[in-house]
């Protein structure tokens, strides 16, 4: 197959991504893993406690239940859009990106599990992205809505996850190992399906399971260089000034990582192999979106056109958000390169996918948007600036008006985002 057969070039950037999400399975992941690892039993006269934080919940638990062994309990924690039915298991649903009172109940309850583990208890942990938000834990002397005006500064602060899940760990009592901490002295075991870039298991869903990424002297330090530590509420400045002794964890996980986003990005790789030339440009596209953006052109600008290929790339970019529009990270990079990309900037025909595995692109239905030669004269056409969009982080807008957004609904899974180029020979 090529790109000039009776498949578009936007169907062939469509089915890579799907490919990518498909390789992200969480059930197919964790049977994979359990066939080598499988689930520990709890010793005598002990139950296994089965606790499911992400996006992934629902079917990590799902294929967990399949597996598990004697007396054993169930719950699991997702975002509102899966509304996943498990049986013998406890589903709740909570808010993401930003958490709610749902989520605080849904941590409570978690402790309330994990505070009950005996010795002779197995403590087994499905991890995915989202956690972080999914079920806030605030330390004595933080409120939800703390944390809420927290979790909105990091979001709009353009830092990575690792850092952002760094200061969050700090203010919680279920991060950055709150799982071993209050499921002491039960044993833990985790399956990790991990949404960051690199697959450090201390950032994904803030390391419930791991230690901390880093102290509080690193959270203060990183809230000041990213500008947000004077907009901080005061109840969390005082938290991080006044350092408290680390708290000792008396047992260590065992931790498992059965899916990432390289293994999805090689996924994509061998479905786009086999209708042209294929290359994995970047395994870490990360940082700003507008720095991004200029990486994806100069790997274009380097490939001879003179016969398709599919530039792939595999990461989590950053926005900060200056203006009062509505988008994402994806949504916005698609609309910088396809803004870069005017005029000769890319050679002949192109298609530029940038999604996220997880089907949803900050707070809006879109996964992220498939952009082409033709993206700024059609947002031109409806009677709007798409640079003046653009600069107001209004991209959700531009691409609903160009017919560009990729809408794929929730995956069930998570591991970040993939970008798929398409180039075609010269016109």
């Amino acid at each position: 197959m090529t790109l000039q057969s009776s498949m578009s070039q936007r169907d062939c950037a469509a089915n890579i991504f799907a490919e990518a999400i498909a390789a992200a399975d969480p059930a197919v992941s964790l049977s994979r893993r359990l066939q080598s690892a499988p689930l520990p039993a709890p010793k005598q006269g002990g139950r296994s406690i089965l606790i499911a934080i992400g996006k992934a919940a629902p079917a990590m638990m799902a294929e967990a239940l399949q597996n598990v062994q004697g007396d054993h309990v169930a719950l699991a924690v997702t975002h509102s859009e899966n509304q996943a039915v498990v049986p013998g298991a406890t589903v709740l649903n909570s808010a993401h990106p930003v958490p709610d009172e749902r989520g605080l109940k849904a941590g409570r309850q978690i402790i309330d599990l994990l505070s009950a583990a005996r010795e002779q208890d197995q403590i087994i942990a499905l991890i995915s992205g989202g956690g972080s938000a999914l079920v806030p834990a605030p330390v004595d002397g933080l409120s939800l809505s703390d944390k809420i005006v927290v979790n909105e500064l990091l979001l709009s602060s353009g830092l990575d996850i690792v850092h952002m899940n760094l200061v969050r760990q700090h203010l919680s009592q279920l991060k950055g190992g709150g799982f071993l901490r209050h499921g002491s002295p039960a044993p833990v075991t985790a399956y990790i399906l991990s949404d960051v870039i690199g697959d450090d298991l201390r950032a994904v869903a803030s390391g419930p399971t791991s230690p901390p990424i880093g102290t509080q002297a690193d959270a203060r330090r990183i809230c000041i260089g990213a500008g947000i530590w004077k907009r901080l509420p005061q109840s969390v400045r005082d938290h991080l000034e006044h350092s408290v002794p680390e708290q000792t964890i008396a047992v260590e996980a065992t931790n498992h990582l059965i899916g990432s986003n390289t293994i999805s990005l090689e996924a994509a790789h061998r479905c786009a192999a086999q209708f042209c030339r294929a290359e994995i440009a970047s395994k870490a596209l990360t940082g700003d979106v507008s720095d991004a953006a200029r990486q994806i052109l100069q790997a274009a600008r380097s490939v001879a056109s003179d016969r398709p290929v599919a530039l792939l790339f595999g990461g989590e970019t950053t926005v900060r958000l200056q203006g009062a529009g509505l988008g994402g990270r994806n949504q916005e990079l698609a609309l910088r390169v396809a803004q870069l990309a005017q005029g000769e900037a890319i050679p002949g025909n192109w298609i530029f996918l940038s999604g996220g595995t997880d089907g949803r692109d900050g707070p809006t239905p879109a996964a992220g948007a498939i952009v082409d030669v033709g993206t700024f004269d059609r947002i031109r056409d409806a009677g709007q600036n798409p640079s003046t969009l653009l600069a107001n982080n209004d991209s959700h807008r531009a691409l609903g008006l160009s017919g560009d957004l990729l809408m794929t609904g929730a995956t069930g899974t998570n591991v970040a985002d993939i970008q798929v180029l398409l180039l075609g020979p010269d016109a």
